[in-house]
Protein backbone atom coordinates (compact mmCIF):
# COMPACT_ATOMS: atom_id res chain seq x y z
CA UNK A 1 0.00 0.00 0.00
CA UNK A 2 2.78 2.41 0.99
CA UNK A 3 4.83 1.48 -2.11
CA UNK A 4 1.80 2.22 -4.31
CA UNK A 5 1.48 5.64 -2.70
CA UNK A 6 5.14 6.45 -3.40
CA UNK A 7 4.79 5.23 -7.01
CA UNK A 8 1.84 7.62 -7.38
CA UNK A 9 3.94 10.47 -5.96
CA UNK A 10 6.75 9.59 -8.37
CA UNK A 11 4.30 9.67 -11.31
CA UNK A 12 2.94 13.04 -10.19
CA UNK A 13 6.49 14.41 -9.86
CA UNK A 14 7.34 13.15 -13.36
CA UNK A 15 4.20 14.76 -14.80
CA UNK A 16 4.93 18.07 -13.06
CA UNK A 17 8.51 17.96 -14.35
CA UNK A 18 7.21 17.44 -17.90
CA UNK A 19 4.69 20.24 -17.39
CA UNK A 20 7.46 22.60 -16.22
CA UNK A 21 9.58 21.83 -19.30
CA UNK A 22 6.63 22.18 -21.69
CA UNK A 23 5.50 25.39 -19.98
CA UNK A 24 8.94 26.91 -20.62
CA UNK A 25 8.73 25.94 -24.31
CA UNK A 26 5.17 27.30 -24.58
CA UNK A 27 6.23 30.53 -22.85
CA UNK A 28 9.04 31.03 -25.39
CA UNK A 29 6.64 30.44 -28.28
CA UNK A 30 4.09 32.92 -26.93
CA UNK A 31 6.69 35.55 -25.93
CA UNK A 32 6.18 37.46 -29.17
CA UNK A 33 2.44 37.82 -28.66
CA UNK A 34 2.99 38.76 -25.00
CA UNK A 35 5.36 41.52 -26.11
CA UNK A 36 2.76 42.90 -28.48
CA UNK A 37 0.02 42.43 -25.85
CA UNK A 38 2.16 44.42 -23.42
CA UNK A 39 2.72 47.27 -25.89
CA UNK A 40 -0.95 47.42 -26.94
CA UNK A 41 -2.29 47.39 -23.40
CA UNK A 42 0.27 49.91 -22.11
CA UNK A 43 -0.88 52.26 -24.86
CA UNK A 44 -4.59 51.64 -24.21
CA UNK A 45 -4.25 52.01 -20.42
CA UNK A 46 -2.42 55.34 -20.67
CA UNK A 47 -4.04 58.71 -21.38
CA UNK A 48 -6.51 58.58 -18.50
CA UNK A 49 -6.61 60.85 -15.47
CA UNK A 50 -4.03 59.68 -12.94
CA UNK A 51 -6.69 58.59 -10.42
CA UNK A 52 -8.45 56.46 -13.07
CA UNK A 53 -5.48 54.58 -14.59
CA UNK A 54 -5.46 51.66 -12.14
CA UNK A 55 -9.30 51.23 -11.99
CA UNK A 56 -9.38 51.18 -15.82
CA UNK A 57 -6.51 48.69 -15.94
CA UNK A 58 -8.26 46.49 -13.34
CA UNK A 59 -11.44 46.50 -15.48
CA UNK A 60 -9.43 45.47 -18.57
CA UNK A 61 -7.63 42.76 -16.54
CA UNK A 62 -10.95 41.25 -15.42
CA UNK A 63 -12.15 41.30 -19.03
CA UNK A 64 -8.92 39.58 -20.12
CA UNK A 65 -9.40 36.86 -17.51
CA UNK A 66 -13.00 36.32 -18.66
CA UNK A 67 -11.74 36.09 -22.27
CA UNK A 68 -9.41 33.25 -21.32
CA UNK A 69 -12.15 31.48 -19.31
CA UNK A 70 -14.24 31.48 -22.51
CA UNK A 71 -11.39 30.53 -24.88
CA UNK A 72 -9.70 27.74 -22.88
CA UNK A 73 -12.60 25.20 -22.78
CA UNK A 74 -13.29 25.70 -26.51
CA UNK A 75 -9.60 25.17 -27.31
CA UNK A 76 -9.46 21.98 -25.19
CA UNK A 77 -12.62 20.58 -26.83
CA UNK A 78 -11.13 21.21 -30.28
CA UNK A 79 -7.86 19.60 -29.20
CA UNK A 80 -9.71 16.51 -27.93
CA UNK A 81 -12.18 16.01 -30.79
CA UNK A 82 -10.79 17.97 -33.77
CA UNK A 83 -7.03 18.49 -33.29
CA UNK A 84 -6.52 19.49 -36.94
CA UNK A 85 -8.60 22.60 -36.17
CA UNK A 86 -5.83 23.80 -33.82
CA UNK A 87 -3.33 23.75 -36.72
CA UNK A 88 -5.79 25.56 -39.01
CA UNK A 89 -6.46 28.23 -36.36
CA UNK A 90 -2.71 28.54 -35.75
CA UNK A 91 -2.04 29.23 -39.44
CA UNK A 92 -4.99 31.65 -39.73
CA UNK A 93 -3.81 33.36 -36.56
CA UNK A 94 -0.30 33.51 -38.02
CA UNK A 95 -1.68 35.31 -41.08
CA UNK A 96 -3.42 37.80 -38.79
CA UNK A 97 -0.23 38.40 -36.77
CA UNK A 98 1.87 38.77 -39.93
CA UNK A 99 -0.69 41.23 -41.30
CA UNK A 100 -0.61 43.25 -38.06
CA UNK A 101 3.18 43.41 -38.11
CA UNK A 102 3.30 44.34 -41.82
CA UNK A 103 0.62 47.00 -41.33
CA UNK A 104 2.64 48.63 -38.53
CA UNK A 105 5.76 48.70 -40.72
CA UNK A 106 3.74 50.09 -43.67
CA UNK A 107 2.25 52.82 -41.48
CA UNK A 108 5.71 53.72 -40.20
CA UNK A 109 7.08 54.06 -43.76
CA UNK A 110 3.93 55.65 -45.22
CA UNK A 111 2.22 57.40 -42.29
CA UNK A 112 -1.34 58.58 -42.76
CA UNK A 113 -3.60 60.73 -40.63
CA UNK A 114 -5.63 59.10 -37.85
CA UNK A 115 -8.71 60.47 -36.22
CA UNK A 116 -7.74 62.23 -33.01
CA UNK A 117 -9.27 60.65 -29.96
CA UNK A 118 -10.96 62.73 -27.33
CA UNK A 119 -8.80 63.69 -24.39
CA UNK A 120 -9.93 62.44 -21.01
CA UNK A 121 -9.46 65.25 -18.56
CA UNK A 122 -11.59 66.48 -15.71
CA UNK A 123 -11.58 70.05 -17.12
CA UNK A 124 -13.07 69.14 -20.50
CA UNK A 125 -15.65 66.48 -19.62
CA UNK A 126 -18.25 65.89 -16.92
CA UNK A 127 -17.94 62.83 -14.66
CA UNK A 128 -20.65 60.99 -16.65
CA UNK A 129 -18.86 61.72 -19.94
CA UNK A 130 -15.52 60.58 -18.53
CA UNK A 131 -17.06 57.26 -17.40
CA UNK A 132 -18.75 56.82 -20.81
CA UNK A 133 -15.43 57.36 -22.65
CA UNK A 134 -13.70 55.00 -20.21
CA UNK A 135 -16.28 52.26 -20.87
CA UNK A 136 -15.78 52.64 -24.62
CA UNK A 137 -11.99 52.39 -24.30
CA UNK A 138 -12.22 49.45 -21.88
CA UNK A 139 -14.54 47.60 -24.27
CA UNK A 140 -12.15 48.25 -27.17
CA UNK A 141 -9.17 47.02 -25.09
CA UNK A 142 -11.03 43.83 -24.06
CA UNK A 143 -11.94 43.04 -27.70
CA UNK A 144 -8.29 43.48 -28.71
CA UNK A 145 -7.25 41.32 -25.76
CA UNK A 146 -9.69 38.59 -26.90
CA UNK A 147 -7.93 38.32 -30.29
CA UNK A 148 -4.49 38.25 -28.68
CA UNK A 149 -5.70 35.76 -26.04
CA UNK A 150 -6.91 33.38 -28.76
CA UNK A 151 -3.44 33.50 -30.29
CA UNK A 152 -1.69 33.01 -26.93
CA UNK A 153 -3.88 30.01 -26.04
CA UNK A 154 -3.68 28.39 -29.49
CA UNK A 155 0.11 28.86 -29.80
CA UNK A 156 0.63 27.49 -26.27
CA UNK A 157 -1.67 24.56 -27.05
CA UNK A 158 0.10 23.98 -30.36
CA UNK A 159 3.39 23.34 -28.54
CA UNK A 160 1.84 20.46 -26.57
CA UNK A 161 -0.71 19.18 -29.12
CA UNK A 162 0.97 15.75 -29.22
CA UNK A 163 0.86 15.37 -25.41
CA UNK A 164 -1.96 13.84 -23.31
CA UNK A 165 -5.01 16.07 -22.82
CA UNK A 166 -4.29 16.50 -19.07
CA UNK A 167 -0.87 17.99 -19.76
CA UNK A 168 -2.32 20.17 -22.52
CA UNK A 169 -4.86 21.59 -20.05
CA UNK A 170 -2.26 22.22 -17.31
CA UNK A 171 0.40 23.80 -19.57
CA UNK A 172 -2.02 25.99 -21.54
CA UNK A 173 -3.83 27.12 -18.39
CA UNK A 174 -0.51 28.06 -16.74
CA UNK A 175 0.48 30.15 -19.78
CA UNK A 176 -2.97 31.82 -19.85
CA UNK A 177 -2.77 32.80 -16.16
CA UNK A 178 0.87 33.95 -16.41
CA UNK A 179 -0.02 35.98 -19.52
CA UNK A 180 -2.86 37.78 -17.75
CA UNK A 181 -1.13 38.42 -14.42
CA UNK A 182 2.30 39.11 -15.94
CA UNK A 183 1.20 41.41 -18.76
CA UNK A 184 -1.22 43.51 -16.73
CA UNK A 185 1.12 43.63 -13.73
CA UNK A 186 3.90 45.04 -15.93
CA UNK A 187 1.43 47.39 -17.67
CA UNK A 188 0.40 48.74 -14.25
CA UNK A 189 4.04 49.51 -13.46
CA UNK A 190 4.60 51.13 -16.86
CA UNK A 191 1.56 53.44 -16.79
CA UNK A 192 2.43 54.59 -13.27
CA UNK A 193 6.04 55.39 -14.16
CA UNK A 194 5.35 59.06 -14.81
CA UNK A 195 3.24 59.37 -11.63
CA UNK A 196 6.09 57.90 -9.57
CA UNK A 197 8.46 60.30 -11.33
CA UNK A 198 6.30 63.34 -10.54
CA UNK A 199 6.16 62.33 -6.87
CA UNK A 200 9.94 61.97 -6.69
CA UNK A 201 10.35 65.42 -8.28
CA UNK A 202 7.76 66.91 -5.91
CA UNK A 203 9.48 65.62 -2.77
CA UNK A 204 13.01 66.43 -3.98
CA UNK A 205 14.87 68.91 -1.78
CA UNK A 206 16.82 70.37 -4.71
CA UNK A 207 17.04 70.21 -8.50
CA UNK A 208 20.36 68.39 -8.23
CA UNK A 209 19.15 65.65 -5.89
CA UNK A 210 19.16 61.99 -6.92
CA UNK A 211 15.38 61.70 -6.44
CA UNK A 212 14.80 64.66 -8.81
CA UNK A 213 17.15 63.09 -11.37
CA UNK A 214 15.41 59.70 -11.20
CA UNK A 215 11.99 61.38 -11.27
CA UNK A 216 12.81 63.24 -14.49
CA UNK A 217 14.09 60.02 -16.08
CA UNK A 218 10.85 58.18 -15.20
CA UNK A 219 8.66 60.97 -16.59
CA UNK A 220 10.61 61.21 -19.85
CA UNK A 221 11.03 57.43 -20.20
CA UNK A 222 7.30 56.48 -20.33
CA UNK A 223 6.61 57.43 -23.99
CA UNK A 224 9.98 55.95 -25.01
CA UNK A 225 9.20 52.66 -23.22
CA UNK A 226 5.81 52.38 -24.94
CA UNK A 227 7.39 53.15 -28.35
CA UNK A 228 10.17 50.65 -27.66
CA UNK A 229 7.65 47.95 -26.74
CA UNK A 230 5.73 48.70 -29.95
CA UNK A 231 8.88 48.19 -32.06
CA UNK A 232 9.84 44.99 -30.21
CA UNK A 233 6.23 43.78 -30.38
CA UNK A 234 6.10 44.35 -34.17
CA UNK A 235 9.29 42.37 -34.77
CA UNK A 236 8.04 39.65 -32.43
CA UNK A 237 4.68 39.43 -34.25
CA UNK A 238 6.43 38.78 -37.58
CA UNK A 239 8.83 36.24 -36.01
CA UNK A 240 5.99 34.33 -34.30
CA UNK A 241 3.94 34.32 -37.52
CA UNK A 242 6.96 33.18 -39.57
CA UNK A 243 7.66 30.42 -37.05
CA UNK A 244 4.08 29.16 -37.42
CA UNK A 245 4.32 29.13 -41.25
CA UNK A 246 7.71 27.40 -41.29
CA UNK A 247 6.62 24.70 -38.83
CA UNK A 248 3.04 24.03 -39.95
CA UNK A 249 2.98 24.72 -43.73
CA UNK A 250 4.90 21.90 -45.53
CA UNK A 251 6.05 24.11 -48.47
CA UNK A 252 7.74 26.66 -46.18
CA UNK A 253 9.05 23.88 -43.92
CA UNK A 254 10.88 22.19 -46.84
CA UNK A 255 12.02 25.54 -48.23
CA UNK A 256 13.48 26.52 -44.86
CA UNK A 257 15.40 23.22 -44.66
CA UNK A 258 17.01 23.83 -48.04
CA UNK A 259 18.16 27.40 -47.30
CA UNK A 260 21.24 27.42 -45.04
CA UNK A 261 20.76 30.63 -43.03
CA UNK A 262 19.83 31.11 -39.33
CA UNK A 263 16.25 30.02 -38.63
CA UNK A 264 15.35 33.39 -37.07
CA UNK A 265 16.09 35.12 -40.41
CA UNK A 266 14.08 32.51 -42.34
CA UNK A 267 11.09 32.93 -40.03
CA UNK A 268 11.28 36.74 -40.17
CA UNK A 269 11.46 36.82 -43.99
CA UNK A 270 8.59 34.34 -44.41
CA UNK A 271 6.46 36.20 -41.86
CA UNK A 272 7.23 39.57 -43.48
CA UNK A 273 6.51 38.40 -47.05
CA UNK A 274 3.20 36.74 -46.14
CA UNK A 275 2.30 39.69 -43.91
CA UNK A 276 2.67 42.14 -46.79
CA UNK A 277 0.79 39.73 -49.09
CA UNK A 278 -2.17 39.71 -46.68
CA UNK A 279 -1.89 43.50 -46.27
CA UNK A 280 -2.08 43.92 -50.06
CA UNK A 281 -5.19 41.73 -50.28
CA UNK A 282 -6.88 43.53 -47.35
CA UNK A 283 -6.14 46.98 -48.84
CA UNK A 284 -7.51 45.89 -52.24
CA UNK A 285 -10.71 44.61 -50.60
CA UNK A 286 -11.06 47.89 -48.67
CA UNK A 287 -10.69 49.90 -51.89
CA UNK A 288 -13.29 47.77 -53.69
CA UNK A 289 -15.83 48.15 -50.87
CA UNK A 290 -15.06 51.88 -50.64
CA UNK A 291 -15.84 52.32 -54.37
CA UNK A 292 -19.12 50.41 -53.98
CA UNK A 293 -20.26 52.54 -51.05
CA UNK A 294 -19.49 55.85 -52.86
Amino acid sequence: MASGFFVLLDDIAAIMDDVAVMSKIAAKKTAGILGDDLAVNAEKASGFASSRELPVLWAISKGSLLNKIIILPIAFLLSAFLPVAIIVILVLGGLFLAYEGAEKIYEFIFPHAHEESEGITDEELTEEQILAVEKTKIKSAIITDFILSVEIVIIALGTVIEEPLTQQIIVTSIIAVVATVGVYGIVALIVRMDEAGYKLIKYSKSDKSISNFIGNILVKALPLVIKGLTVIGTIALILVAGGIFVHYIPYFHHLAEEIKIPSIIKEFVVGLVLGFAVLLVVNLIKKIFKKKTV
